[in-house]
């Protein structure tokens, strides 16, 4: 694995929304750091060499709903704080969240399990989807995300994420305080 400046050298057998991602990112003059992965990484354990090319985490991001399937979140965190679904309930004030199912997860973000990314909200012009961020991964001067594919990476300052890419996006974010403890 290598990490480049920018876009990858070349687009060819990429997926449109990988492509996407590319062309936003630079439409925006964000400043980021790609690396393709031997494999798909689809859980945190496979980041964790990825986390060594990009030095950066690699955050861990849920995507959530409400028991009716009405309200869908984004969750940002890092990936070695455990996930209590209380802890984060009460923050949002709602009274009981579950991962929602893949079919929301392509209709709202264009993107498959293994594979949620902030990056999605650049496909929900609806704004259905609320972005919930942890307090730490706020305090990180870079963030690790996926390029809407779970095989590559990128490596992206949080202030970029916050200060240009969400509001381009038309999405605000709420955050919150994990402890991740038991």
């Amino acid at each position: 694995m290598e990490l480049h400046h920018g876009r990858p050298e070349s687009m060819s057998g990429r997926q449109d929304r990988e492509v996407r991602v590319y062309d936003f990112l630079d439409k925006l003059n964000i400043e980021y750091w790609q690396t393709d992965h031997d494999k798909e990484a689809f859980t945190m354990e496979d980041c964790l060499e990825v986390d060594k090319i990009l030095e950066t985490t690699v955050c861990k991001n849920l995507f959530l709903c409400n028991r009716q399937q009405t309200n869908f979140y984004l969750l940002m965190m890092p990936g070695d704080k455990k996930f209590k679904t209380k802890e984060i309930s009460g923050q949002l004030g709602v009274a009981r969240l579950s991962f929602a199912n893949e079919d929301h997860m392509v209709e709202l973000l264009d993107i498959h399990p293994g594979s949620v990314s902030v990056m999605g909200l650049m496909n929900d012009p609806d704004k259905k989807v609320q972005l919930v961020i942890d307090e730490d991964v706020l305090a990180g001067e870079f963030l690790g995300c996926h390029p809407c594919v779970n095989t590559s990476s990128l490596k992206i300052r949080t202030k970029d994420i916050i200060e240009k890419f969400l509001p381009a996006v038309g999405h605000e974010y709420v955050k919150v305080k994990l402890l991740g403890e038991d």
